[in-house]
């Protein structure tokens, strides 16, 4: 017999041997039934605590001031005594409605965001057909349609004041030295309104012709391509091919400057001066922006400003409700 098979004949199961079985059977083990539920909850509950700080600041800054400024909005709200409140229904609604103030705010609102919009887009997509092509230092001509958007209102404002003054403006200078007679902008109604819309058009047309380009370079080249083959030319594709894929960008800025235009508030405040929240001495440039501030914070008419801003909700509202309908005619075209 080996010396091999002796030792296994004569050897005894110590407590070592017994050690491993032991072991295995602890890692066996099911988890407690308290991180069981734990992990339920935690599934569960997780994804409402990370977007819980939205709808909190939401109610705070956005459902909250909406709904007391319906509230106010019927009610007879004065800010010397805001403690003290008179119900009056529709009454607010109703006499904004006769007021030959509201109204005039409201022309003057449609003229300027048309005024301002239509050459800010026309401009925009020239721009953008421009840097569409292969120049040198692109990027910094991209860089540079961003210049004005980055520039505050305030900055922006005094500076078009200077060139629309009456005495030493660089506008007046230029005219005379073509042979006309100098404009007083901010007294004139349709000079202050066109000073006014070009501040607009200064600081609104770089940032929607990056908006153009970024719309342009998502075109297939394929189209250009055959556009090129049956003989047409830049300006022909610009038109027949160009176009027609921008439709849908086009439709959106639009809209997004009509918003705009409808909430414009800085640039006319800052343009008028001393008389800036009237519009001009004889309102002729005042905003449904400048009349809800002149209501109240000027009169102190809280609840005639609540209603005007109501009354910007639904044609913001009637604005939205446009879009849709030509969107979905786009997409039944296509």
């Amino acid at each position: 017999m080996s010396e091999t098979a002796e030792y296994a004949e004569t050897a005894s199961p110590g407590e070592g041997d017994a050690a491993p079985a032991a072991t295995g059977s602890k890692t066996s083990r099911t988890p407690s039934p308290w991180r069981s539920r734990l992990y339920r909850w935690d599934i569960k509950a997780s994804p409402y605590v990370f977007v819980a700080p939205f709808f909190l600041f939401f109610g705070a800054f956005g459902l909250f001031p909406l709904l007391y400024t319906g509230w106010a909005s019927l009610h007879r709200l004065e800010l010397t005594n805001l403690n003290d409140s008179t119900w009056l229904g529709l009454d607010n609604y109703t006499n904004l409605l006769r007021s030959e103030y509201f109204w005039n705010a409201l022309g003057n609102t449609f003229t300027i965001g048309v005024i301002s919009t239509v050459p800010q887009l026309a401009i925009a997509l020239g721009i953008a057909h421009l840097l569409n092509y292969k120049l040198r230092g692109s990027t910094l001509w991209r860089v540079a349609m961003l210049a004005p958007y980055a520039t505050s209102v305030a900055s922006a404002s005094l500076v078009f004041t200077l060139l629309f003054a009456w005495d030493g403006g660089m506008v007046n200078w230029l005219i005379g030295s073509v042979g006309f007679d100098p404009v007083n902008w901010r007294e004139s109604s349709w000079g202050s309104q066109f000073a006014v819309s070009s501040i607009v058009i200064w600081r609104w047309t770089g940032y929607n012709a990056l908006i153009y380009l970024a719309a342009m370079q998502a075109v297939p080249h394929d189209l250009y391509e055959s556009a090129a083959l049956d003989g047409a030319s830049r300006w022909q594709q610009f038109r027949h091919v160009t176009i027609p894929m921008l439709r849908p960008t086009i439709l959106f800025t639009v809209v997004v400057s009509t918003i705009g235009a409808t909430q414009l508030f800085g640039e006319p405040l800052l343009f008028g001066g001393t008389a800036g929240s009237k519009g001009g001495a004889d309102h002729q440039f005042q905003t449904l922006g400048l009349y809800l501030y002149d209501q109240g914070w000027i009169n102190g008419h809280l609840g005639r400003a609540s209603a005007v801003a109501w009354l910007m909700l639904v044609i913001l509202l009637l604005i939205a409700a446009v879009n849709m309908l030509i969107a979905r005619r786009l997409r039944k075209d296509r």
